[in-house]
């Protein structure tokens, strides 16, 4: 081999993981278990690559990023949508196991996607509880609109349904609270986030499990990584209107209710967003501003470790 530096993307199915690299085009796959999973990690180091790109599948690829993460390798979990927005760019259109690995590794030698801390046991434990709760809250909504509409006796069992999901969202609850108990460093945590008005118990928590950089990154970043951050759309002399768009949804979702609240009970994002409507700004668009004053000050709160009540007043309008 020769001295360029060596990019890997992994492709990642339920029984299979198929690995490429550039420059040298090489590619080969194992079953996606804990033999393969072994094997990967020992041929990847042996080439001590510059950068590992997969893809978020739904948990399928948990398993390999946690082993290549602890042998040291250099892995990036990347955004399915931007990995292929990214091959159409390159006029791939086609989609296999073997192509989207190519188009991995190519994504991460031209792109080279930022390394982030990945998540510790204790976090992921975390995500999965959140990420249960919020299954059962969709299923609950589903059924409260079918409940509307349902004629007995499909009604009747809608609503022992309908029981029965909100005992298990109260049982998940119960389980969040468990865990954030255990660890004296989230229980610090979760009381310096909700001590702001506006942060309830799902706020807190799902920033903790799904926004780990929160008081890493600057405001900027921070606010581009959630999704909140105007993105310019100009060309030439014309102008377009400023819009948010990506980011982590399951956060992004979150930061909106909690906004909803602060704008009623907190006194800065409350003037905030009365000064902007007065202004004439639409009330969507203030409302989208102060989620991002909102993550600015919890970005900031979390990053020197300050309580609200320190704070609410050094908080620039």
């Amino acid at each position: 081999m020769s001295d360029s530096p060596v990019f890997v993307g992994i492709d990642v199915a339920k029984a299979e993981l198929v690995t490429a690299l550039r420059p040298t085009a090489d590619s080969f796959a194992v079953p996606n278990d804990d033999a393969g999973i072994a094997a990967v990690v020992k041929r990847l180091k042996v080439l001590s690559p510059a950068l590992i790109v997969l893809e978020a599948t739904g948990g399928y690829e948990t398993a390999a990023v946690a082993s290549l993460a602890a042998a040291g390798l250099p892995v990036v979990v990347a955004n399915p949508r931007q990995v292929r927005d990214f091959a159409k760019a390159t006029g791939q259109l086609a989609k296999t196991d073997r192509v989207d690995a190519f188009i991995l590794a190519l994504f991460a030698e031209r792109v080279r996607p930022p390394v982030r801390p990945l998540p510790n046991e204790q976090t992921r434990i975390l995500n999965a509880l959140l990420t249960r709760r919020r299954q059962l809250q969709e299923m609950l909504t589903a059924e409260k609109n079918r409940f509307a509409h349902a004629q007995d006796p499909v009604r009747r069992d809608i609503a022992k349904h309908i029981r029965w999901l909100e005992r298990r969202v109260a049982d998940v609850d119960k389980d969040l609270d468990q865990t954030i108990q255990q660890s004296p460093v989230w229980r610090a945590k979760e009381n310096l986030l909700r001590s702001v008005p506006g942060v309830g118990p799902v706020v807190s928590r799902t920033l903790m499990a799904n926004l780990p950089e929160l008081g890493v990154l600057d405001r900027k970043k921070i606010a581009a990584l959630v999704g909140v951050a105007p993105l310019a759309r100009d060309s030439g002399t014309m102008r377009g209107r400023r819009m948010v768009w990506g980011g982590r949804a399951p956060v992004r979702a979150v930061l909106y209710m909690g906004t909803l609240v602060a704008t009623k009970h907190n006194p800065v994002i409350r003037d905030f967003y009365a000064r902007l409507v007065a202004a004439g700004k639409p009330k969507k668009v203030a409302l989208t501003a102060c989620m991002r004053k909102l993550l600015t000050i919890l970005n900031a709160m979390a990053r020197t470790n300050t309580r609200w009540n320190e704070v609410r007043d050094a908080v620039p309008a």
